[in-house]
């Protein structure tokens, strides 16, 4: 994968969508300027989670953006996603690799300037400084970052950086600033009313 397909990165969330089918949010983004997108579901049985991954897989096609499921290896491997993103409670790297080969995305979330270092040890293929701002749509996270933090961690890194928590059209700019090579969104997207447009401003500021 390359910086720019990190730029703005859409993380869905169901219960934020306002009711509206998830292809629709995710199409309407990708018009918008959504450049990656992930399927983030801890609610959904496995079946489930494959059908709506591969659902998704369907929509992005004709646009030529990563699909990345979130945590789970075995559902990436059953919709033949892009990659996956996973934590730092999550499936170890080197067996996530082992497991889905040389050539797929591996995302790793890292909650503290510590974790930024250990990460400089995987060949990942991009990290997710979180949260770099409280947020309301996961809550179990480690204190922020703020810009000074994910300026260090984008100093610190050889990786590309995506920035994750409270980024909106109003702290975009500011992150964007600290040297990093995108943004991930959640409710600014997937809550917005209209989704193609908040995608199409954040583009724009970044």
């Amino acid at each position: 994968m390359t910086p720019e397909q990190l730029r703005l990165y859409l993380v869905t969330d169901r219960p934020l969508s306002l009711g509206r089918g998830l292809e629709w949010i995710v199409e309407e983004a990708v018009k918008g300027g959504a450049t990656i997108v992930q399927l983030r579901e801890k609610s959904l049985d496995t079946r489930e989670f494959i059908e709506l991954g591969l659902s998704l897989k369907r929509t992005l096609a004709p646009y030529g953006v990563p699909l990345i499921i979130n945590d789970r290896v075995d559902v990436a491997l059953a919709v033949d996603a892009d990659g996956v993103h996973i934590g730092q409670s999550d499936m170890p790297y080197d067996i996530a690799r082992r497991l889905l080969g040389p050539d797929k995305i591996i995302g790793l979330s890292v909650e503290n300037l510590e974790e930024v270092e250990e990460a400089n040890s995987l060949d990942v293929d991009y990290i997710a400084v979180s949260p770099v701002f409280g947020t309301p749509t996961k809550t179990d996270t480690a204190p922020p970052f703020g810009l000074d933090g994910l300026r260090k961690a984008a100093s610190m890194t050889r990786h590309p950086v995506v920035a994750i928590g409270g980024m909106n059209r109003t702290t975009a700019a500011g992150a964007m600033a600290c040297g990093i090579d995108g943004i991930a969104v959640v409710s600014a997207i997937c809550g917005a009313p209209e989704p193609q447009e908040a995608a199409r401003e954040l583009r724009s500021l970044l």
